[in-house]
């Protein structure tokens, strides 16, 4: 397949997907997460045995692309199923993959962009990145994103995070447990590369076998959840205050909440 929104190199056993829509901070649309499955299906039969996640530019990804959620206001119900199927899909797939995936946060994750980074078995992520689920500032709701995020930090935790929808960087990221390593800038890819190799190291039948383990732990909640969210997600796009957080957004003035 010939990509456009990603690219997609390997060598010597690691796979590398790079997000490459620079001038949109590798925001997520469609076409994107189309690369996004091939470059995993490709990958799952490839003899690469690491995946290195990354992204072109100054931000690793700033969440859903802004003519995406434009595009929801004026989607059905059944549409906006369809649609939150589809991104369900790829985060399943990224947590799931059979080959360890490593995220190399070169800058701004956000949102979904957030998901994608932590959703990886390692996250290492450089001083300057950002985090955050900011979805109830639009008047989003992180559904599918807090199905992982209660499962990796608590409840607690959780709530600060989901509900305030703020910002956090990557030093609180570590300490959270949601990040493994802050590295310099220049030593993000290497550090990346050099904990790649550790895990070539190791068998892949045996790293294949082990996450399979580890996620048996919580499939069948996962499921559940998964299943919740995507029906969560189809009903706030169709509610009076996601109308206006998006037009607020796009207009950049506060949103005039009406709680419907």
């Amino acid at each position: 397949m010939s990509y456009h929104s990603i690219q997609l190199a390997q060598d010597s056993g690691i796979a590398t997907i790079t997000l490459n829509r620079p001038e949109k901070r590798n925001a997520i649309s469609f076409p994107l997460l189309k690369e996004l499955f091939a470059a995993f299906d490709e990958i799952e039969k490839s003899t690469a045995h690491v995946v290195l996640l990354t992204g072109a530019g100054k931000s690793f990804c700033s969440g859903m692309d802004l003519d995406e959620l434009k595009s929801f206001v004026g989607k059905t119900y059944e549409e906006n199923v369809k649609d939150s199927t589809c991104m369900a899909k790829l985060f399943r797939r990224l947590y799931d993959f059979p080959k360890p995936t490593i995220a190399a946060v070169n800058g701004a994750a956000m949102a979904g962009g957030t998901g994608l980074a932590t959703m990886c078995d390692f996250t290492l992520a450089v001083p300057e990145a950002a985090f955050g689920y900011t979805e109830v500032r639009i008047g989003f709701v992180p559904a599918l994103v807090s199905s992982i995020l209660v499962w990796q930090v608590g409840h607690k935790v959780a709530r600060d995070l989901l509900l305030s929808g703020r910002r956090f960087d990557a030093k609180e990221a570590f300490r959270l447990g949601l990040v493994n390593e802050v590295v310099e800038a220049e030593q993000l890819m290497p550090r990346a590369r050099e904990l790649a190799a550790q895990l070539l190291g190791n068998s892949p039948s045996s790293m294949r076998a082990t996450k399979r383990l580890i996620n048996s732990f919580i499939n069948s909640e996962l499921n559940e959840q998964f299943a919740q969210a995507i029906q969560d997600n189809a009903r706030i796009r169709s509610s009076a205050d996601f109308r206006e957080g998006i037009t607020a957004f796009l207009e950049k003035r506060p949103p005039q909440w009406s709680g419907k």
